[in-house]
């Protein structure tokens, strides 16, 4: 009964999807007294029916009814009950269902925000247009990734979710970047709606705060996902350049870049129609993603819901609304008075760095989709790999640091008198503290010691404003979002520079009793263990870790095999401080006693996801400052 339920309400979306559709742009509905009121009872209406089929299918995982395709597919009696409510996002079906509850959800926040009921043109074509994107993907869901379907006849047991997927990260990752994915249809909504209506910068104002919600979201998602490859997958990597990660991380660009260019719009009126063509883009790549990650035409280690067939319904739901997009952009989009920029201004600034940032998408784009290309065009199989990624990105990454830090000091309208002179300090400064670094880590190469110079050139100027103001945090209050933006992203590039650079990475075999050296760390092995997980058995090593002949802690790196599956897994032992981790995988028995051992030393690793968590802390500020109306002179 509960899946019949489901699709019951499943359909009960799907009519209230077009409903709110149709009520921005149908004659008829647009005759009906009130308008306003039907929309948000239609997309209130629409939230409550996903809501209740997301609980729905929940409850068929807890339940274990494997008379549910989707259920039986990715649970088992023996998976622990967190894990089976996360299993519901596990797979494709649950993933894609999730999708629509959180662009719903979007809508929902959309149509209560006060501030856009001034403007009720724009709000009403706004629904409307989120609207179609719910009704594309329930369609999508119902006729080829319906979560509720039955299975005859019932199995006695589940498949069980991938053992990859066992971890408490899965309840919290996929969530967090959906919310960042999905989010961008908010400001691609309102840009759209913007060509449709008035067509002026107004909309910036309203889009603004959506946009940084939905960046908040898209970094905490791929930071997250980054600690979760850095533990799980067993060789200490935060980052790999595959395909599913490169597609969470051309949106982020992307929505950086249309962040910094509604600043412009809405202070000074220029730019809309890069603002509203940098919203499309943004939307565009997220749906781009879902097509990579879902779609199977690209090897990731990250696929887990993957399906070739359904993801050309994928690609035909971007092409339909980048497409249309684009078109109304194309014949809609005014030419505005130009107006005199000047070179170091802020404006021009500003644009600068989204072209470097515009410039990063592109660059990450081609080397995702190039393979993809040429396959398609039976002209061989290639791998673009880290090296090109690696390589590519220091050309717009590099200048782009550089301007961050200018564009600080620079004034709107016109250019900034003794610029020079305000920055040289912190440029002494960052070139002071930069030599720092090769007298405690050793001398490596030029390249590092300019991408230390840059974290801590971004670092000084993103705390310049609080120096300024004598550290009054009141004062300051105002650039907060900006300098708690710009510290968090030089902590992140600092993080990358030095533990890229200064990091050991040793491959060694370790009996009992036995010790191996890691830079100043030793690490011995004192037991070879087995114990029973809830779904798993687990071979644990005991090994302590040492400096200077002084005990520091002991860790239990293991390798498990879950009942479902033959494959095994690796959970690392870490222990780590503020300035380094210590990360300790076991590998295969190799005979004599002796276990293959995966050891590191990565300094200021934490740097890493730090700087991310200092950025959220910023935009957070920044819709909180919004939400007062405090005007801001970033």
């Amino acid at each position: 009964m509960i899946p019949e339920l489901g699709q019951i309400f499943l359909v009960a979306a799907l009519a209230s999807a077009l409903f709110q559709f149709l009520g921005g742009i149908s004659p008829l509905l647009n005759k009906i007294e009130n308008i306003e009121i039907f929309i948000d009872r239609v997309t209130t209406f629409q939230t409550i029916s996903l809501v209740i089929c997301f609980a729905l299918l929940t409850t068929s995982f807890l339940q274990d009814d494997f008379s549910v395709l989707y259920v039986a597919s990715n649970s088992n009696t023996a998976l622990p009950i967190g894990y089976k409510f996360a299993a519901v996002w596990g797979g494709h079906e649950g993933s894609l269902l999730l999708w629509v509850l959180i662009l719903s959800l979007w809508t929902l926040l959309l149509s209560k925000d006060k501030a856009l009921k001034s403007s009720p043109d724009l709000r009403i074509q706004s629904l409307s247009i989120l609207g179609l994107i719910s009704l594309g993907f329930l369609i999508f869901i119902l006729y080829t990734s319906n979560p509720f379907e039955r299975l005859f006849p019932i199995p006695l047991q589940g498949r069980g979710l991938n053992p990859l997927l066992q971890d408490p990260a899965l309840v919290i990752h996929p969530p967090t970047l959906y919310a960042g994915y999905v989010g961008l249809a908010v400001p691609f909504s309102l840009a759209v709606s913007s060509l449709l209506t008035v067509n002026n910068h107004q909309w910036a104002k309203h889009a603004r705060s959506w946009t940084i919600l939905s960046w908040m979201f898209l970094t905490g998602g791929i930071a997250l996902g980054s600690w979760w490859a850095y533990y799980e997958l067993g060789w200490g990597g935060w980052w790999f350049w595959d395909p599913v990660e490169n597609a969470s991380l051309m949106p982020w660009f992307i929505a950086t870049a249309l962040m910094h260019s509604l600043i412009v719009t809405e202070k000074r009126g220029l730019f809309n129609g890069f603002s509203t063509l940098l919203a499309i883009t943004a939307f565009s790549l997220s749906l781009l993603g879902t097509f990579l990650v879902r779609s199977g035409v690209l090897i990731s280690v990250h696929s887990f819901a993957s399906d070739p067939q359904r993801g050309l319904f994928i690609l035909v739901l971007l092409a339909f609304f980048s497409g249309s997009a684009l078109m109304i952009y194309s014949v809609k989009q005014k030419k505005n008075k130009q107006e005199k920029l000047h070179p170091l201004s802020r404006e021009s600034l500003l644009l600068l760095n989204n072209v470097f940032l515009c410039a990063s998408a592109g660059l990450v784009l081609i080397g995702t989709i190039y393979p993809l290309i040429l396959e398609m065009l039976d002209l061989g199989k290639i791998s673009v790999g880290p090296p090109y990624f690696n390589f590519v990105i220091l050309f717009p990454f590099i200048p782009l640091l550089i301007t961050i830090g200018v564009a600080v000091f620079s004034n709107w309208s016109h250019n900034s008198k003794n610029l020079i002179n305000k920055v040289s300090p912190i440029i002494l400064g960052a070139i002071v503290l930069s030599l720092l670094f090769p007298l405690i880590y050793g001398w490596v190469s030029l390249l590092t010691l300019v991408g230390v110079l840059l974290a801590l050139w971004t670092i000084l100027t993103g705390v310049s404003p609080l120096i300024k103001n004598q550290f009054s945090i009141n004062k300051s209050m105002i650039y907060m979002p900006m300098m708690l933006g710009h510290i968090g992203l030089g902590l992140m590039i600092l993080g990358i520079t030095v533990t890229s650079s200064y990091g050991i990475t040793i491959d060694d075999s370790m009996g009992i009793e036995q010790s191996s050296t890691v830079g100043e760390y030793e690490f011995r092995l004192t037991e070879i263990g087995k114990r029973n997980g809830p779904n798993y058995l687990a071979q644990y090593a005991t090994i302590e870790i040492s400096k200077d002949g002084e005990y520091i802690e002991t860790v239990y790196p293991e390798k498990r095999v879950y009942d479902s599956s033959s494959m095994g897994m690796t959970e690392a032992g870490i222990e780590a401080n503020l300035f380094r981790d210590l990360f300790i995988a076991i590998g295969e028995d190799i005979g004599g006693g002796s276990w293959s051992m995966h050891l590191q030393y990565k300094p200021l690793l934490r740097l890493i996801w730090y700087g991310p968590i200092v950025m959220m802390m910023g935009g957070l500020i920044r819709v909180f400052l919004s939400k007062r109306t405090i005007g801001s002179s970033q």
